[in-house]
């Protein structure tokens, strides 16, 4: 179990396994990426910045945040695996996806995180 300081919740990575992607899919939502992380998925998939922008990204003001495409009854981060039902980008996926669940949003709103993340639990 991974614990954070500061959050009322443990984490259980293993879960991931059955969960097959929740926080990847639902709503839609942005999926913030910096420059630095454009970069790294981008070298990842052997294309340019350029490209890699025009491609899988939508620009918001100066923010940028992963494309979303259609899925079941909502959306899918662009880089969901539907078959697999995984990230297919998961070892250079945004500090975003990195850090999740532990967002600061949870704090407060841990019912909610409940209902998208089956491995969490109230300590």
């Amino acid at each position: 179990m991974v614990q954070k300081e500061g959050f009322c919740y443990s984490f259980n990575p293993k879960k991931c396994e059955v969960c097959k992607g929740k926080c990847c899919t639902g709503e839609s939502g942005y999926i913030w990426i910096t420059p630095a992380e454009m970069i790294t998925l981008a070298n990842h998939l052997g294309i340019n910045v350029d490209e890699f922008r025009l491609k899988y990204l939508d620009k918001f003001g100066t923010k940028f945040s992963i494309k979303e495409k259609i899925f079941k009854d909502g959306f899918a981060c662009i880089f969901f695996n539907e078959m697999d039902l995984n990230c297919s980008v998961y070892d250079y996926r945004p500090k975003q996806c990195r850090t999740f669940p532990f967002w600061d949003y949870f704090k407060e709103n841990y019912e909610e995180l409940e209902e998208e993340c089956i491995g969490v639990k109230r300590l």
